[in-house]
């Protein structure tokens, strides 16, 4: 019998371990839309998948870019038009490597709730081939 502190951190340690297999087995891939009304944001992946350059975010002339973490790649999707794959085989990395995308394109200084640009994460979940 084990106190309810104990039973949540053996549970945790069970998803982390169930979700290693799971990457190593299909991996985990975040798609995120490029979301704009006039300056199409232009997003341009370097450095073999490891980097990511993006331009024009609300006009503004200045290039930020996100280096994604260790053992996660991006990609732009063959299908969809302004849309990331960010893929890897651990979901953490995999996962803070899609919100250092999405925190690189946050609006400052204006109401958010009219300038909606970003880059926004649609569908998350278990690579599907």
């Amino acid at each position: 019998f084990a106190k309810s502190k104990q039973l949540s951190m053996l549970r945790s340690v069970c998803s982390h371990i169930a979700n290693l297999f799971e990457g190593v087995e299909k991996k985990f891939e975040y798609r995120l839309r490029l979301v704009y009304a006039h300056f199409p944001i232009n997003a341009n992946i370097v450095n073999g998948g490891k980097t990511v350059e993006i331009r024009n975010f609300i006009g503004e002339k200045i290039v930020r870019t996100v280096h994604m973490l260790p053992g996660v790649t991006c990609e732009k999707s063959a299908t969809t038009k302004d849309e990331l794959v960010v893929s890897g085989s651990d979901i953490e990395l995999t996962g803070r490597s899609s919100a250092l995308i999405h925190q690189s394109c946050l609006v400052k200084d204006k109401d958010i709730r009219k300038f909606l640009d970003g880059i926004y994460v649609s569908s998350h979940g278990v690579r599907e081939d």
